[in-house]
């Protein structure tokens, strides 16, 4: 292979001293709300994100100000379990030291701050410290939160899935001090280099990866996790209710570039079968083989998609199993299925009884006649068994016995977490968080999505196709963190108020969607939709998804090879 011309990024990661950079001084600058453009890259290792709003940077301007400076910190929550007293911390820090005042579930079962200024970073920090949570991680060219279906049903299962996502999630972390140093005041430890590069990160290096890791694990046949979307996924093969193993999957990445063919969606190569006890080999081993043969010259074209794409599936997968010293055995046949949550109250098989919670946009935040925010820290109060997030944006109430059943209920109910009514589509779609904040959004998104679907739903119901649910996603920007290229239908910000919408996707999640109409508004969006809709509802087959339907119609092609199909 030729040597590769480094990006600025990874000249950022080599002299940044496993991290650290500047960040400290940056933190004691009060002359600025900001870090350097150095540090701004480093702190996303640390969990966070420079943000400015938007919304008043031209009022700003105009007075001769910097932008209104602040961040958005994610925190790092394997399979998105946590205790309620853990969701209570969680709760005061949100409402102490964010502008916001609220808290984000993020489509990876997480949840985010919005709004926080520089001087109140590492206060958030050491707050999440005292819960036993962190940030480490949750960002930067690492891997990052690990997902995990939060069946609440099939609970044994679901407990032997979680083992093996914490224990990634564990496993993987950069083991530099500095987030500890920066953030918790923890000291120095001296070493030489060698001794750094040997112990302080076995497994990334001293540069860590060349772009963001994602990686799921899947409990069929649900596949709420978007388990082929991610760099790595496990799918859970289990016998009488036991978990051997999984089929690992790994290539998946939703981000691209509009204009840019060689940048496009991809959903992950099957490989094969390995046992549970090997799991951790093989998760190192498709890491480390993307360490050493990623990209590092062109960001664009460094996810773990594009290196199996350039170097070619054979090849990659011989190298790992190499490293792994383990080959992949034939895949299981497993089945896949829905994507969506189980609303409303579930009993599991361990005779619990789980309530999951619509949270439209993931936004937890008290408003007029919807008290959501006042009425899960009442719920964490009294609850004794778990919270989960989902992949969905939702929270799952999850292990309550019979005797609290009622009690949840009645607070749920109280502050407008319950009694909503929710149509399959709206129960199915997601957005991203885009505007104001994000610097990357081109358009709105989840303050725009609600009312987007209320057209979708009044078009379902106008064709009569109202109990069909269909994936709908919408983002800001073709980054794609809501997924939007795995939608049935999927819309692109391109431009204040103007979209790209794709069609074609499963509603499994086992093909992705492509371009139907670039760059339009609002009326042509819901005219197009209109005329779908009402051939879905005449000419579709029995159990025939909207996805599948568009697809057999020749509506639009199938996209069976992201490299060659997405564009072309």
């Amino acid at each position: 292979m030729s040597e590769q011309k480094l990006s600025a990024n990874e000249h950022i990661k080599t002299d940044s001293d496993y991290l650290r950079g500047t960040i400290r001084e940056g933190l004691g600058t009060e002359v600025t709300g900001a870090f350097s453009d150095d540090d701004q890259q480093l702190i996303k290792f640390h969990g966070f994100y420079q943000q400015d709003d938007r919304d008043l940077r031209n009022e700003r301007k105009e007075q001769k100000l910097e932008p209104l400076y602040s961040f958005m910190l994610r925190a790092r929550v394997p399979g998105g379990v946590c205790t309620p007293a853990q969701w209570l911390g969680v709760d005061k820090i949100a409402s102490e030291l964010t502008s916001s005042n609220s808290i984000r579930l993020t489509t990876r079962q997480t949840f985010q701050y919005h709004g926080i200024p520089k001087r109140n970073l590492k206060t958030i920090i050491q707050g999440l410290d005292r819960e036993a949570l962190d940030s480490i991680a949750a960002c930067g060219d690492v891997n990052r939160n690990v997902m995990c279906n939060p069946n609440p049903v099939e609970s044994k299962l679901h407990q032997q899935a979680y083992f093996w996502a914490k224990k990634l999630s564990d496993h993987l972390l950069p083991h530099t001090r500095a987030y500890a140093e920066i953030w918790l005041d923890e000291e120095k430890l001296l070493s030489t280099e060698d001794e750094q590069l040997a112990k302080v990160e076995p497994v990334y290096g001293k540069t860590y990866l060349p772009r963001k890791f994602k990686m799921a694990v899947a409990v069929p046949p649900d596949n709420d996790v978007d388990v082929y979307t991610n760099d790595l996924g496990f799918i859970a093969v289990a016998q009488e209710g036991e978990l051997v193993g999984f089929n690992l999957v790994a290539g998946g990445g939703m981000g691209s570039t509009h204009g840019e063919v060689e940048t496009f969606p991809r959903l992950a190569d099957d490989f094969g079968f390995i046992k549970a006890e090997d799991t951790i080999k093989f998760a190192e081993a498709v890491m480390t083989v993307q360490r050493d043969w990623g990209n590092r010259s062109n960001r664009k074209r460094s996810r773990l998609k594009y290196t199996i794409v350039d170097h070619g599936f054979e090849a990659f997968k011989a190298e790992v199993e190499k490293r792994a010293g383990v080959k992949f055995a034939p895949k299981r046949e497993v089945v896949i299925g829905d994507r969506g949550d189980r609303y409303g109250w579930v009993k599991g098989i361990d005779n619990h009884w789980h309530l999951t919670l619509f949270i439209e946009g993931g936004r937890v935040k008290d408003t007029q006649g919807k008290l959501l925010q006042t009425g899960l820290r009442e719920i964490a109060k009294i609850h004794k068994g778990d919270f989960r997030m989902t992949s969905n944006q939702n929270i799952i109430i999850a292990k309550v016995a019979d005797e609290d059943k009622a009690e949840i209920e009645a607070l749920a109910r109280k502050h407008g977490l319950m009694g909503q009514v929710i149509t399959a589509t709206r129960g199915h779609s997601i957005a991203c968080v885009a505007l104001p904040t994000c610097a990357l959004a081109m358009a709105e998104a989840e303050r725009y999505f609600p009312e987007f679907i209320d057209h979708v739903d009044a078009l379902q119901a106008k064709h009569a196709i109202g109990e069909q649910a269909i994936v709908v996603r919408m983002t800001g920007c073709p980054n794609g963190c809501a997924r939007p290229f795995a939608a049935e239908i999927g819309f692109v910000g391109k431009a204040p108020g103007r979209y790209n919408m794709y069609l074609g996707a499963s509603f499994e999640g086992t093909r992705l969607n492509k371009m139907y109409r670039e760059n339009i508004q609002e009326a042509e969006i819901l005219s197009e939709l209109d005329n779908l809709f009402g051939r879905y509802a005449a000419e579709r087959e029995t159990g025939e998804s909207f996805g599948d339907f568009t697809v057999r119609a020749g509506i639009v092609k199938p996209v069976l090879d992201a490299a060659r199909d997405f564009h072309g």
